[in-house]
């Protein structure tokens, strides 16, 4: 309680030696033109948010033209050249066995 009554009597000494002194009425020309054109300013842009936009922007695109090509694929019908990839695949691996 003593503490709270401390700080009351110290808040009326402030704003009493506050009021003792009045403002200065020097303000420098257009200060307020300055400091308002300053808040109304364009934020500055933050250049790691602008590549993470890009990254995921080019991610996006990556995974589009991904399922594309895989529908294309899946629509196309052909299964010979899947067969002949998984063949020339597992010939590249049966080769490495073989030598260990």
């Amino acid at each position: 309680m003593d503490l709270v009554m401390n700080l009351a009597e110290l808040q009326k000494k402030l704003i009493a030696a506050a009021r003792a002194k009045p403002p200065s009425e020097a303000v420098p020309y257009t200060f307020e033109k300055r400091i308002m054109a300053r808040l109304t300013a364009k934020p500055i842009e933050d250049a790691w948010l602008s590549w993470g936009v890009a990254m995921w922007r080019g991610a996006i695109a990556c995974v589009a033209v991904s399922i594309l090509a895989a529908l294309l694929v899946s629509a196309s019908g052909e299964k010979s050249e899947s067969r002949d990839l998984e063949t020339t695949v597992f010939a590249a691996a049966q080769d490495l066995s073989e030598n260990w």
